[in-house]
């Protein structure tokens, strides 16, 4: 047989990626030939939190807080702006969150494409990693470079895939409080609770349901006086510290056995997330407004988010199995206007003016596995296609609030379908080769090819060589698809012409209808070394990017000046490339396959990440990222978990290219590197109740935000100081 189980293949990619706290489970080697999914999550780029993880490491309300931690992956923003900066989003290698795909039970997660896209790539939004209690999560799957091109646009960087837990056998639940307290006074805290509760109704029915309620006070206003030198009056505001967020979440599971290998599942949510204002802003400039919509902590803005699938799962035997899903997400965000136009861009002016965009997104796909043999060669193939329907609604961004002529509709929608085949193939007994091909039509730009091809070779019981090469890419986004999408900069904002004077305004940006989708081919090759809880591994992988969308005034040719304006386009840019190293190294200290006393350690290593034309960073990240941990497991009762987290120099761009503007002075900062240590404990009181308390950021290493923007180079983003954290879980 070829391939080892899912369960036990790769810990590499797999088990000793995760987190240090999963414990270590030394399995009979057994080789079964399984899926190309199966197969691909398997490979370099793949890490998995379990459930024990989620345990041992509880994020206080987002899972990006230990996401994070996976190797290759970071926060950061869509560019290098630096606006935003304490929205930092999930960045798998260097691609920037537009290029991570997150998934709830492979289903595509997309309520923050209803938030507007600024001309500088960024969106005011807290992104799509805090849908889901992380007491209702079976584990995560973190799936980087070309593994990830099945799962098709958005999905360049790769994908998180947040599995839920499943109904069970028996009526089971558990209630969970969380909180946690900061030392620091300026600081937000956290407050939830959560419920799950799962078992049968019948032999054929059973069913799962969990719910959650949370608070994330926003910091002080005052919170980065200091560092800015801005201090908080009642007329202005230093640059804004981590938003706060109220969170509602409630989410049911039906499960009918209608017959020996068939199953449906129906499931429905709802959720809601309101911001609390903390003066966040696009520029430095602040005003009255803002102080007292921050003072307050003021609900600027709030997302509803509504889902509701249809699964059907069957097994008939022999290795053939196939699923059909159909699948809606509706997102309703409501939020006081941000200004579109010159210094007061991305700005509140008047809290009595709201407006609302109304996003709708419709899936139905599907694959079916069979195993065949040609000649001596055992195979399983996949098929599978899709059909995608994204509908947005949002009459505040376009023309038609400026009076400009022209079409004025609000609505933009898309059409997409997809086809695919995988096959996974045993070549030899150490050798498996697993190519696919995506087929995409997308009703704008036509028809995009996505060939793949990942192989694995076991050199050895304990030594696996693996690699892949994949061609993925991304859709443009709703908002840039629209001609009728506008920005406006009267005058300051414009770019500087080819004589160094600013030209004359106002300019105003368009979307594009005849934008090409953004290509990337991805490549990795790695080799892990496995054996009794020893583990170690190193990864190369490089992404050459290109037709990345971006509203740079100064990347494009400057149109004639035309009744009162110049007008712009979203416009594909040149090639970028991406490449770095991932590593990891596990240690057993006590007990069989280090159960009693485990050291793990992962890192990431960016060599570069730019665009090739110009040199600027595609955005600001760490140099290096090191994230280790020390699980002792005293008793059976008793653990205790040590982590350690090393960032490298984090350097900023040095030009503007919105506008052509060379950047100077303290626009240059670079970041320095630092590190975060943290601590806690772990108490099973007994067979129901479970306590664990914790201190994060044990030497209090604050970092603090300096600018709105980036006129403080890579210094855009709050590092919290020491904080302490408290869970308590009751379980029957």
């Amino acid at each position: 047989m070829a391939v080892l189980s899912a369960c036990a293949v790769w810990p590499m990619a797999g088990a000793a990626q995760t987190s240090a706290t999963a414990p270590v489970t030394t399995l009979e080697e057994v080789r079964v030939l399984g899926t190309a999914e199966e197969e691909l999550k398997q490979a370099p780029g793949v890490s998995v939190i379990t459930e024990d993880d989620l345990q041992k490491r509880p994020p206080a309300n987002d899972l990006a807080e230990l996401i994070r931690t996976m190797p290759g992956v970071n926060l950061t923003g869509n560019s290098a702006s630096g606006a935003y900066g304490n929205n930092r989003q999930i960045d798998l290698r260097g691609m920037g969150p537009e290029n991570t795909l997150i998934l709830i039970d492979g289903k595509p997660v997309a309520s923050r494409d209803s938030v507007r896209m600024g001309r500088n790539g960024e969106r005011n939004t807290r992104g799509d990693s805090n849908w889901v209690p992380v007491e209702a999560i079976e584990r995560i799957e973190v799936v980087r470079g070309p593994a990830a091109a099945r799962y098709g646009s958005g999905a360049a960087g790769g994908v998180v895939n947040i599995i839920t837990k499943r109904p069970s056998d028996k009526l089971s639940g558990s209630v969970t409080l969380y909180g946690l307290e900061p030392e620091h006074s300026e600081e937000g805290g956290t407050r939830r609770a959560s419920f799950n509760l799962a078992g049968p109704i019948s032999e054929q029915l059973s069913f799962r349901l969990y719910g959650n309620v949370a608070k994330t006070e926003a910091d002080s206003p005052e919170l980065n006086a200091l560092a800015s030198g801005i201090p908080a009056t009642d007329e202005a505001i230093p640059p804004a510290g981590r938003e706060g967020v109220k969170n509602r979440d409630i989410n049911g599971l039906l499960r009918w056995d209608l017959a020996p290998g068939h199953v449906v599942e129906f499931e429905g949510g709802y959720s809601r997330q309101g911001n609390i204002y903390a003066g966040d802003r696009l520029f430095t400039s602040s005003s009255d407004v803002l102080s007292e919509l921050a003072n307050e902590g003021a609900e600027t803005n709030t997302m509803y988010r509504r889902t509701g699938s249809i699964t059907h799962r069957g097994d008939y035997g022999d290795g053939r199995t196939s699923r059909v899903t159909a699948y809606y997400e509706g997102t309703t965000n409501s939020r006081m206007n941000e200004g579109l136009a010159g210094g007061g861009e991305g700005t509140i002016s008047n809290p009595d003016n709201r407006s609302t965009s109304k996003l709708d997104n419709y899936l139905i796909n599907g694959e079916y596995n069979t195993p065949w043999r040609i000649g001596s060669l055992s195979q399983i193939v996949t098929v599978g296609g899709e059909f995608r329907r994204q509908r947005l609604d949002d009459e505040y961004s376009t023309r038609g609030g400026a009076g400009i002529s022209g079409d004025p509709s609000a609505i933009s929608a898309v059409n997409s379908s997809a086809l695919f085949i995988e096959d996974n193939i045993e070549a030899t007994q150490d050798l498996i080769i697993t190519p696919g091909l995506r087929m995409d039509h997308h009703q704008k730009f036509g028809v995009n090819w996505s060939p793949s091809l990942n192989a694995s070779y076991y050199v050895t019981p304990t030594i696996t060589l693996k690699g892949g090469i994949a061609r993925a890419f991304k859709a443009p986004n709703l908002y840039q698809i629209n001609p009728n999408y506008m920005y406006t900069t009267r005058g300051n904002g414009c770019p500087f012409g080819p004589d160094g004077n600013r030209v004359e305004g106002p300019c105003n940006i368009f979307g594009n209808a005849d934008l090409d989708p953004e290509i990337s081919v991805n490549k990795e090759i790695g080799i892990a070394y496995d054996e009794a809880g020893w583990g170690a591994g190193v990864t190369y992988f490089r992404n050459d990017y290109k037709n990345k969308i971006v509203a740079d005034m100064g990347d494009q040719a400057i149109p004639d000046y035309v009744d009162g304006r110049r007008s712009f386009q979203w416009v594909n840019s040149g090639a970028a490339v991406i490449q770095g190293f991932e590593g990891n190294l596990n240690v057993p200290l006590l007990g069989e396959s280090g159960r009693t006393l485990m050291l793990t350690n992962n890192f990431t290593y960016m060599v570069e990440n730019k665009s090739k034309s110009t040199g600027q960073p595609l955005s600001v990240i760490p140099r290096y990222t090191i994230n280790s941990a020390l699980a002792w497991q005293v008793n059976e009762r008793f653990d205790v978990l040590a982590t350690a987290t090393f960032y490298g120099k984090q350097r900023p761009r040095t030009y503007n290219l919105a506008n052509n503007a060379e950047i100077t002075g303290d626009g240059l900062n670079v970041r320095g590197s630092y590190a975060v240590f943290g601590l806690s404990a772990g108490y099973r009181i007994n067979e129901r109740l479970h306590l664990r308390a914790g201190v994060n950021n044990i030497g209090d290493k604050r970092l603090f935000r300096e600018d709105s923007g980036s006129a403080q180079g890579a210094a855009t983003y709050n590092e919290p100081g020491r904080a302490y954290y408290a869970t308590l879980t009751a379980s029957f």
